[in-house]
This record gives structure tokens, sequence and C-alpha cells, in this order.
């Protein structure tokens, strides 16, 4: 069902866009022992923190149909836990809820693909919520593999 969506560099005026996708990416983190107030204002503040970043290669590129917004991705370099070498990383993704299903997701993470091969990347990198079970099985089926696990305990 991806035939009508198309890739593009996001704008200035798409960052009004991207910010109502805050709450949908808040969402899905699932952290019960923080209040949804402190991880939204952390995705908040993580967005402005990524979109306004200029001391690394990015890119934030806008899925579209017929003109109206279904999705952003950004992705930018990152050094590489392991081997310390510069990889990309996709740092956000999220796609409208009216958008869920419709290959909009993977059309953005395809084309960060393409982004990150043509810096000369060997790989790209990404972290998702481990409480995101759709997320994790949505990277899981496009190649991307658990490296290392992040954990927590609430006291």
């Amino acid at each position: 069902m991806t035939n009508n969506i198309t890739i593009r560099n996001a704008l200035e005026t798409d960052r009004a866009f991207i910010f109502e996708l805050s709450p949908r990416l808040a969402q899905v983190a699932g952290l019960t022992w923080h209040t949804d107030s402190v991880v939204q204002k952390m995705q908040d503040d993580y967005i402005t923190e990524m979109l306004d970043q200029t001391s690394v290669p990015q890119v934030t590129l806008i899925a579209e149909n017929n003109g109206n917004s279904l999705g952003f991705i950004h992705a930018c370099e990152h050094k590489d836990g392991i081997s310390g070498e510069a990889c990309g990383t996709v740092t956000l993704l999220a796609v409208s809820s009216a958008a869920q299903g419709m290959g909009a997701g993977k059309l953005l993470v395809k084309a960060a693909e393409v982004w990150a091969k043509e810096q000369g990347y060997r790989l790209l990198h990404l972290e998702v919520f481990a409480n995101n079970d759709n997320g994790r099985g949505f990277y899981q089926n496009l190649g991307f593999e658990a490296e290392t696990l992040h954990m927590i305990k609430p006291l």
C-alpha cells in the first residue's frame, strides 16, 4: 500500500506536524514508574534537541500521501558503542495513527538506510522502548537486532 507515499526532506514548516506526533511517541514508552507528564516532557525536549542539533550529519524526512503528512524520521551520526566507529542512528520515527499500517514507517526507515549508506556508515543504530512490543517487532521485521538492553528498577 506504499504506492502513493512519497518521502521528502523536512522543512521548517513541518515542525508543527512533528510535534503533533510527540504524544504518540510518549504513549508507547509504557514507563509506569514515571508520570505521563514527565515522559511527555522528555519526548518534547528530545524532539527539540534532535531537530535543533547542528554538530553532526543529520536528516529529517517526511512521508506524505497527496500532500498529507503521514510520519517522519530523524537520523544522525552516532558513535557505535562497541566499535567506536561512526554510524547512523534513527533518533525519532513516528507515523500518525491514521497512517498506521500504510507502509510509511517502512519507507521512512528505508530512506534513512539510504542516507546512512550515502554517509559511508556501515551500521544503522536505533533505540526503542522495551515496553513497545509493536515497535520492537516492526524493527526486527526490518532486520534490526538487539545489541544491548538498558534496564532499570524503580525503588
